[in-house]
């Protein structure tokens, strides 16, 4: 037996979620939260960073079981709040289907001719984690003022909702050097150029923090007793950008930590920890995966 949830667009069949599924997923994101929090108290870290849920490839359906716990599921978590999309098509898809309340965060590698798209017809999208270059930043600054606009003409047409807030963006560093990383360079003065750009010239925009995601080796090897590389250059290059704005370095924002070194990220100050498979199991294939499961509209 499944779970209808009709709160969604109105156009599109109701999502139906299944309860094995959903209990699954409440239990692994439950997991996490006491992860978190274990982790907080043993090294006396009194801000709780913020969890996303790293939903990619995955149907709406898995994310409305986050966002919206059954009452019947057995002690369920607070409502998951903030999801992370890699992808521009996907995230358009799922911000119409899925309830508003949601705060999407895109972390997905970042192309210029998608910028605009994106701040301007995604749903609620709360933050933009892979700004690289000052055009994009522009780009997505440009998105936003239109959406800004067009919300302007509804509510003085019928009185609909008031313009969005700024998009926060996180500024991506390469830590780690790798090639197949994007990312600005560490303590460059392409960096510092950026942050300057997005704080004094995207009037739209919100200078949230950094982000990094690192090399995958340094997150393997990282235990309790060592901390990882890629996560201690965030924080300096946090710090020595907070020194050049002249602003305080509480004022920037660290997203860094994925599954399987989040509880690191944590110990080196994060703010945010993005966290995908150990929550939603292992993706599909891309060209397998779909939006909507077991709907005649299933979408790729």
């Amino acid at each position: 037996m499944s779970a209808e949830h009709p709160d969604v667009s109105s156009d599109m069949p109701p999502l139906k979620i299944d309860p094995a599924r959903s209990s699954t997923l409440l239990q692994n994101i439950s997991s996490i939260h006491t992860r978190i929090s274990s982790t907080c108290k043993s090294h006396n870290i009194s801000k709780v960073p913020r969890l996303v849920a790293v939903s990619k490839l995955k149907p709406a359906t898995d994310i409305l079981a986050l966002h919206q716990p059954s009452a019947d599921q057995p002690s369920p978590p607070p409502p998951q709040l903030h999801f992370g999309e890699n992808y521009v098509q996907e995230l358009l898809e799922k911000s119409k289907l899925l309830p508003q309340s949601i705060k999407w965060h895109f972390i997905g590698g970042l192309q210029s001719n998608k910028c605009a798209q994106l701040a301007k017809n995604v749903h609620s999208l709360w933050a933009v984690e892979s700004v690289d270059s000052a055009k994009k930043a522009q780009l997505l600054d440009k998105g936003r003022g239109q959406r800004n606009e067009e919300l302007k003409k509804e509510q003085d047409g019928n009185g609909a909702a008031d313009a969005e807030e700024m998009l926060r963006v996180f500024v991506q560093v390469n830590t780690s050097g790798e090639e197949s990383k994007s990312g600005v360079e560490p303590k460059s003065e392409d960096l510092v150029n950026l942050c300057k750009t997005i704080r004094e010239e995207c009037s739209n925009l919100k200078l949230q923090g950094l982000m990094t995601i690192g090399a995958i080796a340094r997150s393997k090897a990282t235990t309790p007793e060592t901390e990882n590389e890629d996560f201690v250059n965030l924080r300096e290059n946090r710090d020595w950008v907070a020194k050049e704005l002249g602003v305080d370095s509480e004022e920037l924002e660290l997203s860094m930590g994925m599954s399987e070194d989040f509880e690191s990220a944590i110990r080196q100050g994060s703010d945010e920890v993005r966290v995908g498979s150990t929550i939603f199991g292992e993706r599909p294939p891309k060209s397998e995966a779909k939006v909507l499961e077991n709907t005649e509209d299933g979408k790729k």
